[in-house]
């Protein structure tokens, strides 16, 4: 490896290319849509905090699924889409990491200090980005996964059940 190659520190990732990640994104897109609506709506103090990094582009990637997501915190026009891996924007920002560990960093439920340095987190780019977005965050009152999850009824409510059980299963077994 050269001095200049980028490290990793994950398991091969699911390509994110292809059908399989194109139709993946189309799936996820209306949900994606209607959650950054909402909570623009429900939390505009999130902007506030990230200051000029309100139209910073991040990148974050869920290693295990077969799409990243292209998150730009404008105010006036926030994105959150699902964008196939060899598709993706140029990036202000990337925070890469297993799903269920980004799920867990949106709620502070998760601490991303521990889990950059013990390298089950990536951050690149942009490092004040990150640590502005992560700081609006730990800023909302309530849970955003949980207020996510509602917006779907029961079903929602029982997902974000599961994959709660799961990361704390995973965490255990580790």
């Amino acid at each position: 490896m050269t001095e200049s190659s980028p490290v990793t520190f994950f398991p091969a990732r699911l390509p994110g290319s292809g059908l399989a990640s194109r139709l993946a994104c189309l799936a996820v897109q209306p949900i994606l849509l209607r959650v950054v609506r909402r909570i623009a709506a429900r939390h505009p103090s999130i902007f506030a905090r990230l200051g000029p990094h309100q139209t910073t582009d991040f990148l974050i990637d869920p290693v295990e699924l077969p799409f990243a997501l292209h998150l730009r915190p404008d105010p006036a026009a926030p994105i959150l889409r699902a964008v196939p891996r060899d598709k993706a924007p140029r990036a202000g920002a990337t925070i890469r990491g297993r799903f269920l560990l980004l799920l867990e960093l949106v709620d502070a439920e998760e601490d991303g200090d521990a889990a950059f340095f013990s390298r089950d987190l990536e951050v690149t780019g942009d490092t004040e980005a990150v640590v502005r977005l992560r700081n609006a965050l730990d800023d909302v009152d309530g849970s955003i996964a949980e207020e996510t999850a509602a917006m779907f009824g029961a079903p929602g409510r029982a997902v974000l059940a599961r994959l709660r059980r799961a990361y704390a299963n995973d965490m255990h077994r580790r």
